[in-house]
C-alpha cells in the first residue's frame, strides 16, 4: 500500500457512505498497550472550534470507552466493502475477551502523531487526539431518539478528536465502496 498524507475532507462522501453502510473502525490502546478496534455507525467529521474534528460516540459499557479514557487518542479507519464482515465482528465482540486484530488477520499501522495505531488494510486513516469529551444529557434529547437509540439507558460519551493527520492509499480508495 502506497500511503500518503491527504486533506481530511478529500474523501468526505465515501467516508460518510461507509459510516452509514457498514461502519468505521475506531482504534485506541488498552492499559497494556494492545490496540482495540470498535465499529461505529455514528460519528461526525467536520469543523469544531476552528479545528478539523471527528466526534465519535462510545457507550461507557464498551471496552473502547476505557481505552479512550486511558489513551486520550484514537484513529478512525475506513474499511473497504470487502471488510464489512470484519466491521461486523469488531462491533459485536469485546476487546475484553478477544484480540480482534489478530483474530481478523489485520495489520497494525503505526501512527505518526499519536500512540494509537491504524489498520493497514483500511484505505483511509485519521489520527486524532481527544480535545474534549462530554456525556450526552438524556433530558435534552427528543424523546423519539431516547426511545429508538437508548431503550436501556447506557447513554454515550462523545469524544471530540482533533484530526492531526489523515492518510490514504489512493489505489485502495478506488475500491473502497466495492
Amino acid at each position: 500500500m502506497a500511503r500518503e498524507p491527504i486533506h481530511y475532507t478529500e474523501y468526505f462522501e465515501p467516508v460518510c457512505k461507509v459510516l452509514g453502510d457498514w461502519g468505521l473502525l475506531v482504534l485506541s490502546l488498552d492499559a497494556s498497550g494492545k490496540p482495540n478496534p470498535m465499529t461505529i455507525g455514528w460519528g461526525t467529521l467536520g469543523i469544531v472550534w476552528s479545528r478539523p474534528m471527528w466526534a465519535v460516540l462510545v457507550r461507557p459499557s464498551r471496552y473502547t470507552y476505557d481505552c479512550l479514557e486511558q489513551t486520550g487518542d484514537f484513529t478512525v479507519c475506513v474499511p473497504p466493502a470487502a471488510l464489512d464482515d470484519v466491521a461486523m465482528f469488531c462491533g459485536t465482540v469485546s476487546g475484553r475477551d478477544h484480540d480482534k486484530l489478530a483474530e481478523q488477520g489485520l495489520t497494525v499501522l503505526p501512527s505518526e502523531t499519536i500512540r494509537s495505531p491504524g489498520i493497514a488494510e483500511c484505505p483511509i486513516v485519521y489520527e486524532c487526539t481527544v480535545v474534549q469529551k462530554t456525556d450526552v444529557v438524556p433530558e435534552a434529547f427528543d424523546p423519539r431518539i431516547v426511545q429508538q437509540c437508548y431503550p436501556q439507558g447506557d447513554f454515550h460519551r462523545v469524544y471530540f478528536g482533533e484530526i492531526l493527520r489523515t492518510t490514504a492509499d489512493r489505489e485502495a480508495v478506488k475500491t473502497l465502496l466495492g
